[in-house]
């Protein structure tokens, strides 16, 4: 069987394309696109926004360029985050993307001391990488050191309870419901405490 730790999990999702490097963004069009995408006219999307119909023409058009302030407006109105307006859709992909896996569906990949079922694999240019994990680890001597890889990662303790051994901090012991948030760069490896495997939710940055 293939043994794959979390890096090898990430990388599977990074050459399903979630690192893409776009063009540089034009955001009139980019504020035109999104406003269509929810078939506003000038003045409805002007009125959601705050702002008079003819700056929002102005801005569309490339003939001013936004303060912050305006900016803050529009995306408030258009109901995303700054940033998103400067987040250009890939090709061919439409705003509102979703995937859904069922109970029992997900690709399964065993390793050692996990058994990892990887979500959302339908959806590609993530940010995130979910993955649901049965921990079959007893012991840190059943790892080949620590686990580190770039980004951060959040965890949630589904079933059972696992202890939480990261290189900076105290082994923390969790159990259902409880979660945990930390920088994935620092090593870190889990083991389950009680006497079935543990299950727990990852999600892991993709950037």
């Amino acid at each position: 069987m293939t043994d794959l730790d979390p890096r090898s999990l990430i990388k599977i999702a990074r050459d399903n394309g979630a690192n893409d490097e776009g063009q540089p963004l034009d955001l009139g069009a980019r504020v035109r696109e999104l406003r269509k995408a929810r078939d506003w006219t000038l003045e409805q999307a002007a009125n959601q926004a705050g702002l008079a119909r003819s700056t929002l023409s102005k801005i569309e058009n490339g003939q001013m360029s936004p303060t912050y302030e305006a900016l803050k407006k529009l995306a408030v109105g258009l109901e995303i985050s700054v940033p998103q307006l400067f987040t250009p859709p890939s090709k061919g992909q439409v705003n509102g993307r979703m995937a859904m896996t069922r109970a029992g569906e997900g690709t399964h990949q065993i390793t050692t001391t996990y058994e990892h079922d990887l979500l959302a694999e339908t959806l590609t240019k993530k940010a995130m990488l979910p993955y649901r994990a049965q921990i079959r680890a007893r012991s840190m001597e059943e790892f080949d050191g620590w686990v580190r890889h770039d980004g951060e990662e959040f965890l949630y303790v589904l079933t059972g309870e696992i202890k939480l051994f990261t290189e900076f901090y105290e082994p923390v012991q969790m159990k259902r419901g409880d979660s945990a948030y930390y920088d994935a760069a620092m090593g870190h490896n889990v083991v389950s405490v009680s006497p079935e495997d543990a299950t727990i939710l990852w999600v892991t940055s993709l950037t």
